[in-house]
């Protein structure tokens, strides 16, 4: 830090209590300043050389004093009142004691506080030579505004000086001296006094790397909104900076200021709201126009910020996360409530209107659906079935390579919510696609008493069939089926298909295990045939007793090509029976 010395007397300031300062001299005081509380035993002449603001209120108090009858103490000492001096008592003093010629010790911390006071006591020139406004603004052009760190450091105390700093013009040469220096080419940007990053290390020694062009973002976060936006903009005037730079600078410090934006901040006591509205408010007017200025966490942090804080920037933010919500992360938009993710996924369904090429982000926005919604129904207070429905039907179209994450969000329901119907059921149930189930799913469907008994049924269906395909040596793999030709749709009601027993489903289990048994017997033993037709048999005997039947007929899984991914056709029936074979 630069630093200026004035004067070469010692400092023979005291003090008497906290509100009384006197200079300790054989010569007695003359006159009484009071700034503020604070009061000052001073003698004329060393002041009136230097100040003429001084001069025309001590002589205006003499003239009032002389024409009173007063009493000898208050005859020998003048007393003046200055209720408001910019920097109050201390700036003063850094005055007072320019004007007795004691050590005065200037620095980016106090000088504007001291040109402000000096402006205000009219310290100029024309007084004397080498005054203290002159003196002052030689060690802000020379030294001050020609470093970075204390550039911006006076930047910061010129907020508490305002309007004086304004008028005297030091806010706007310290916004240019910081954007000059924010603009300049990277390679002429010196480590030791910059960029707060760590240095990447090299067997204990320092790499040399270059510097990157956001270089400056860091040390710009520990200013005041307004004064932050002024210097944002003013880089913006000064240079062709590119807007990711400044999508990563509002990041840097909405990361350090905003209450729960991260982890260090997120311990951060909010007592006043209007501050925190402001502030996120204004971070939200700086994001730059394009689209990938900003990454999607970031908004999704700051939308998160400004709902909690009653943002009334909030929709505008809402249509920017909602267009890039294929890119946001599942911890991003935990804490949104259901209302929010249903209106950020219908934000980004409209985006893509017509552009039905769009896999890959329809993907990504069906897997975050999934994850939030096996997630949130942990609250079964906060997530009621219509609710689940809605967001859950919203993405039913979308491709998926696996229901994998469809099922855990189903399963999770069901088990948060007891209580709900068999229908119910059968609706969720319908967003599934029960062949597009990975093994380990399916072993846990089969398994799952949660579910409708019509669901397990064709989850072993399919799995049968998939092994059955994979042990005939068929070209499917991972979690393709063969395809199913759909029976007749039946009429029957309810009740009936919910006919099976367990034993039924106890006996298709058994078959499928035999099947997997043989599978495994199979390649060691490197006989596919007799085993397959072993396997097989039992399984198919089986599914011909649940499908054949009089005048009933079942349908256990739509036409691919004209339903939704994972509907279940709850009005199919099974046939029951009473004499099973194993």
């Amino acid at each position: 830090m630069k630093f200026m010395k004035l004067g070469s007397k010692p400092d023979s300031f005291q003090s008497e209590g906290d509100n009384v300062r006197y200079v300790s001299s054989d010569l007695a005081t003359d006159v009484i300043v009071t700034i503020g509380d604070v009061k000052f035993y001073l003698h004329k002449f060393p002041l009136l050389s230097k100040s003429a603001r001084l001069q025309k209120l001590i002589a205006t108090t003499s003239s009032s004093s002389s024409n009173e009858d007063n009493n000898e103490i208050h005859q020998e000492e003048d007393e003046i009142v200055i209720p408001e001096i910019p920097g109050g008592p201390a700036s003063f003093e850094i005055c007072a004691k320019f004007c007795y010629g004691m050590t005065v010790t200037l620095n980016a911390y106090n000088v504007v506080a001291a040109r402000c006071a000096a402006e205000f006591l009219e310290m100029h020139e024309t007084v004397e030579k080498g005054n203290l406004v002159y003196k002052i603004e030689v060690f802000l052009n020379s030294s001050i505004l020609q470093s970075w760190k204390d550039s911006i450091i006076v930047l910061q105390t010129t907020k508490a000086l305002s309007p004086h700093a304004e008028e005297l013009k030091l806010t706007g040469r310290c916004l240019d001296s910081i954007a000059s220096r924010a603009c300049i080419d990277t390679s002429r940007v010196e480590w030791s006094y910059t960029y707060s990053k760590k240095k990447n290390l090299d067997n204990g020694m320092r790499r040399p790397q270059a510097v990157p062009r956001d270089w400056w973002v860091e040390d710009l976060c520990d200013l005041h909104i307004d004064l932050y936006k002024r210097v944002i903009a003013t880089i913006e005037s000064r240079c062709k900076v590119s807007a990711d730079v400044i999508g990563e600078a509002l990041h840097a410090y909405a990361t350090k200021r905003v209450p729960g934006f991260s982890k260090s901040s997120s311990s951060v006591q909010i007592t006043d709201y209007a501050k925190y509205r402001a502030l996120v408010g204004s971070i939200i007017e700086l994001i730059p126009e394009e689209k990938r200025s900003v990454s999607s966490s970031f908004l999704t942090k700051l939308l998160r910020a400004s709902i909690f804080l009653g943002c009334d920037e909030e929709t505008g933010l809402k249509n920017r996360v909602g267009e890039r919500l294929d890119e946001a992360i599942l911890s991003d938009v935990m804490l949104y409530d259901i209302d929010l993710m249903i209106n950020l996924v219908e934000v980004f369904l409209n985006s893509r209107l017509g552009d039905d090429d769009d896999v890959t982000a329809k993907a990504s926005v069906a897997k975050l659906v999934d994850g939030y919604l096996a997630e949130r129904s942990r609250d079964s207070e906060k997530l009621p079935l219509q609710k689940f429905l809605a967001l859950a039907e919203m993405v039913s179209g979308f491709p998926r390579q696996s229901h994998d994450g469809v099922y855990r969000a189903i399963d999770m329901f069901l088990k948060e919510h007891p209580e709900i119907s068999k229908s119910e059921k059968k609706r969720i149930c319908r967003l599934m696609d029960c062949r597009k189930l990975s093994v380990e799913a399916c072993a846990h469907a089969v398994q799952n008493e949660r579910l409708p008994m019509r669901v397990v049924v064709q989850v072993l269906f399919f799995e049968q069939a998939r092994a059955n395909s994979n042990n005939n040596g068929s070209s499917s793999t991972g979690n393709s089926t063969p395809e199913i030709i759909p029976a007749s749709r039946s009429t029957n009601t309810e009740d009936e298909t919910e006919s099976w027993d367990a034993e039924d489903i106890k006996t298709l289990r058994g078959e499928l295990a035999s099947l997997r048994l043989a599978k495994n017997q199979q390649q060691e033993n490197n006989n596919k045939g007799k085993l397959v037709k072993g396997g097989g048999l039992g399984v198919s005997r089986v599914f011909s007793k649940l499908w054949s039947g009089k005048d009933r007929s079942g349908e256990m899984m739509s036409s691919s090509g004209t339903s939704s991914p994972g509907s279940v056709n709850d009005d199919s029936k099974s046939s029951s029976s009473t004499n099973k074979k194993h």
